[in-house]
């Protein structure tokens, strides 16, 4: 038994509908798609027009860029695509008039009772305004340091050393420290015995300092040339000098990991000794019995008799 549609379903009225508010539904959200998609071509070639010549690292204009880039996006897909879906359902003939009372409501609600979510909108804004951290840059903030992946109104998300992802709602960032803010720093206590003469040991962790700086696999990442600073300390076992580099964003633990172990294989080549703490037992005036000083330690007690 065949079932007859015309009677069923008003083809006419179906046909008359689809060439006008079903049309125009149609138009709406194609021409959503092409906005939003316009949106994202737009930044993404904002943000190639402040890129440089230097793959391995980014400046503080390309990470700005990236960080402002991903957030018009997303603000951009939400407006277009909310003020679209309240234009299709007008055309389909719902009433908007209450969905947007309810919708103000609602704001009012959350503004009421969600003050967090506020705060940390509000964080986030002036996160992005001030510009006090970008996509790209290491932080330390609530609580938790990392590398900065994303960057929304709501929160930022760092990921660790270790692989650990860190979501922080903004709001929660009281104090953030930001360790590759334009440029790095390498700072680098280094013990040696005080036997050792200061002046020369200065003196070789300058030249091992040029020569690190003169490496090719290296001299890009260091922007000025190793600053010795003097002796930082009287330690219990050593005298303390401190060392600087000032490095590119983000390379100052590269630079600092081969130079610590340049010193050391320098150290050892020259005989320097790098002091390890030790305990030195005073025996006194006593007088040695037959050529021989018999000696007692207390263990534990420090005492020798």
């Amino acid at each position: 038994m065949s079932v007859d549609w015309s009677e069923v379903v008003n083809v006419e009225a179906v046909v008359r509908w689809l060439m006008s508010s079903g049309l125009r539904v149609i138009l709406i959200f194609v021409g959503a798609f092409v906005v939003v998609r316009l949106a994202s071509f737009i930044t993404r070639r904002v943000e190639k027009a402040f890129e440089d010549n230097d793959p391995s690292t980014m400046n503080e204009r390309e990470k700005q860029a990236a960080t402002l880039g991903k957030v018009i996006r997303n603000i951009t897909r939400i407006l277009v695509w909310g003020v679209a879906t309240m234009m299709a359902l007008k055309e389909l003939g719902i009433d908007i008039g209450p969905i947007l009372a309810g919708v103000g409501i609602m704001g009012l609600a959350v503004g009421f009772g969600a003050q967090s979510l506020v705060k940390d909108f509000l964080s986030g804004m002036f996160v992005l305004v001030e510009n006090q951290y970008n996509v790209g840059d290491v932080i330390k903030g609530g609580g938790v340091s990392g590398l900065v992946e994303k960057i929304t109104l709501r929160a930022t998300t760092l990921r660790d050393l270790e692989g650990n992802v860190h979501i922080i709602p903004n709001g929660a960032i009281d104090v953030v420290t930001n360790k590759t803010r334009v440029w790095s720093r390498f700072v680098l206590d280094i013990g040696v015995a005080y036997k050792e003469n200061v002046d020369e040991v200065m003196g070789v962790l300058k030249e091992i300092g040029d020569e690190l700086a003169g490496d090719p696999q290296f001299a890009s990442m260091i922007t000025a040339p190793l600053e010795v600073l003097g002796v930082e300390d009287f330690a219990d076992s050593a005298v303390v000098i401190r060392v600087m580099f000032t490095t590119q964003p983000l390379k100052q633990w590269t630079v600092g990991r081969e130079f610590r172990r340049r010193v050391k294989n320098t150290f050892d080549a020259k005989g320097i000794e790098i002091p390890f703490p030790h305990t030195t037992i005073y025996l006194g005036d006593a007088a040695p019995m037959n050529g021989i000083m018999r000696v007692k330690v207390d263990e534990g007690a420090g005492k020798a008799d």
